[in-house]
Order: C-alpha cells, then structure tokens, then sequence
C-alpha cells in the first residue's frame, strides 16, 4: 500500500536526529554451485554481521515478485516513491548525474560504447568496459553529428557509458531502446510507440547510424547502444515530503543523478568506499538524511567475478566502524536490486535488508546474508516501506488519525 504524497508531507516533522541509508548496489546473490554459498555468504564481514544482530531484518522487494527492477526504479523505491508511477528513463538520470543542463523539452538518453562483429551482430554490449578517457575521445569523434533542425549534446559519463542529449520542438520519449540486452543479435532499430513520435524516432535511427559510420573503425567500441529516452519528470522532492536536508555520496553519475532527481545535494567524494565515508564525516553536521551509494557489488556482478563481488563486500566492511563512530539514529543497510555473479545481471530476487535504531527490537538473526534475512522480523516486504522504517525510527513522523 503505498501512502500518498500529501499525507506524507502532512505527518513528517524535522527532528536533529540522522538516518545513513547505505545502499550496496546489486547486494543479493545466489549460490555458488561448489559451496552452497552467495557471495554475502562468503565474505569476511565481521562489522556487518555484528551490525545485524543489532538490527531488525528482512528482505526487502524492489518491484513485485518475478520483476528484475533497473537501478532508477530500484532507488527511487528505497527513496518511497512508487517505482512504477515514478519511473524515470536512464537517460534523464544520466544527464542529472553529470550536470547536464536539462531543458523541460530535451531528450536524454544513456549510451554504452559497444563492439559489433561483421555482421553487426553485439559481440560486448560495454566494448570490455573502456576507459573513461578512450570514452571522452570517442565522445569528441561524435560531436561532428549534424542533423538539421536538432541540436545534439554528447558527454561522457563513465568507463564505456556516455549520454546524449537531443533539443528540438516536439520531441517524445515514447520510443524504443536499441540495447538487445543480449549478444549474438543485432541492434534493435528504434521504434515509435506513438504516431506522433515517429520523427524521433527518425532523428535518432540517424544519430545511430551516422555514430556507426564514424565509429567503424575503432576497437573494441565500434558501435553505441541507446536506451533509457526520457524526458525530465517532476518528482516531490525528499524536502517537500520529509522535512529533510537530504545529501547524496557517490562516486558514479547515474546515482548522483538520483540524489539531484529528489532534491538531495550531492557532495563531491572519492573513489573508494573509504573515500565516500571520510565525506560523510566531513559533513556531518550539515545534513540529517545521507544516502551512499557503493557501485561496485553491482559491476562485480554483471561481470560475473564472484571473487570480486565477494572482496567488494569486504571493502565496505572495513570502513564501517569510521560510519558507526558518528552514531546515526538510524542506519539502514540494503541493496537496490541483486546482481548475482552467476547470472551476470540484474535479478528479482529480494534483496538483504537491515535497520538499527533505538525503537526496534532486534531479531535474531546473527549475520547479514540472504538466508539469515529470510528469517528477520521484517520477512520480505515492499522497498517502498523502507523509507517510512527509517522515518519512523527516527521519530520524523507524527501520529495518524484520532
């Protein structure tokens, strides 16, 4: 049952106590063949576990059960919005996440640098994951795109991820993506989902096929992938709905693209988990909701490196006692989705899920894994909820009803 808006902003209250929601990007897993065990499971995690027999947990679901949630959708769940009256195309939260400009009109949309065979077939979808630099160079190859009538603006974002930015009068974001999601397949053509869209959709089929020409030559991103076309929404931001001075840490630009999406300042920080945590001391007294964002439990596991995703967890533990010396009210540790190594990608499993605050008993579970969380207090329950656990723990929200 989602809660609406308006009651929402009508029962929170600002209050000095804080709330550190840590969001692991792509926690959940399954298990390894060989052990049994997820790579959660796996890890050496000891501040983690001591974490969670201090804590109530559970299994938080990012859509519904069956639905594999992307990362917007997932977030903007955690963040309680409804994640499909909310959703929000990629390319928007690309184009926030690196400041672009957006205009009320514009149409963005998120690139991955790819590597087609002869026969046009996708051969890698992310080109082996390029550098950022080998990206900016590729990205000035395709600023000498001209279509007439249109202005076109390309940044880069990250590794073999850019976003184009496309103005001109009656553009629509009712359009297919050209991302198979696959190899061994060609590029889907983009497709108008409405009559009137078909000239963005021709705009775009253009855009594509002039970027294929220039990019032939190069390797291994010798094509681009187009997803994600969507327009700047007007979401209520965290302020409007829970009297919050929100701030947002993270090192990758789609996620700082969400914080600006709900109105949280986004601070700048390093590249390591470490990194991320010494900003939030940094800023501590400024702030009483921070949202950190750790990428890289996802990346691990889209590339299918469970020794990696394993380690990755490993990293934040290390650095969690730095987090807990500041002694936030409440502290929520989750994932957005899972991303299990063994299947190189986004699941609909739920995601591990734990609270600590001073107003929940905790359960009895002895560590954070999907197993032990299975039997948390919370048992599997909406995203969407997590806020208002948050909210609640912190004593932001006033009584409902006589």
């Amino acid at each position: 049952m989602s809660v609406p808006y308006e009651l929402l902003a009508e029962l929170s209250v600002a209050t000095p106590s804080k709330i550190v929601l840590l969001v692991m990007d792509g926690l959940g897993g399954l298990p390894r063949p060989e052990t049994g065990l997820t790579e959660l499971a796996t890890a050496s995690k000891t501040h983690l576990n001591a974490l969670a027999r201090d804590s109530v947990t559970g299994l938080s679901q990012p859509i519904v059960p069956g639905i594999t949630p992307g990362s917007g959708p997932a977030h903007l769940a955690l963040f309680g919005y409804d994640p499909i009256a909310c959703n929000v195309g990629r390319g928007v939260l690309s184009a926030l996440g690196i400041g672009f400009p957006l205009g009320a009109t514009d149409l963005a949309a998120r690139i991955n640098f790819a590597t087609v065979d002869d026969q046009g077939r996708v051969t890698d979808r992310r080109a082996g994951r390029i550098s950022t630099e080998t990206n900016r160079e590729l990205v000035g190859l395709l600023r000498q795109i001209r279509i007439p009538g249109v202005d076109i603006f390309l940044e880069t974002e990250s590794m073999h991820r850019a976003v184009v930015v496309f103005r001109a009068p009656n553009l629509r974001a009712d359009i297919s993506d050209t991302d198979p999601q696959h190899t061994g397949v060609l590029p889907h053509r983009v497709i108008a989902h409405h009559p009137e869209a078909e000239l963005t959709a021709a705009i775009v089929n253009q855009f594509i096929g002039e970027a294929g020409r220039i990019l032939a030559d190069q390797s291994p991103a010798n094509f681009v992938l187009l997803r994600g076309f969507a327009t700047y929404p007007k979401l209520p931001s965290l302020s409007d709905l829970y009297k919050l001075r929100p701030a947002a840490v993270a090192t990758y630009p789609m996620y700082r693209g969400l914080g600006r999406l709900v109105g949280m300042d986004v601070l700048e920080t390093g590249e390591t988990f470490e990194d991320e945590v010494r900003t939030i001391v940094e800023n501590w007294d400024r702030y009483d909701f921070f949202f950190v964002h750790y990428k890289y439990t996802d990346t691990t596991g889209e590339d299918g490196n469970f020794e990696a995703k394993v380690a990755a967890i490993e990293e934040v533990d290390r650095s969690l006692p730095l987090l807990l010396s500041l002694k936030p009210n409440v502290i929520c540790v989750t994932g957005d989705h899972s991303t299990p190594s063994r299947l190189r990608e986004h699941s609909w499993n739920p995601v591990p899920f734990l609270l600590r605050g001073a107003y929940e008993i905790p359960d009895d579970v002895e560590e954070f894994t999907e197993k032990a969380c299975q039997k948390g207090t919370l048992g599997r329950f909406p995203a969407q909820q997590a806020m208002l656990l948050m909210m609640g723990n912190a004593r932001k929200l006033e009584k409902f009803g006589a």
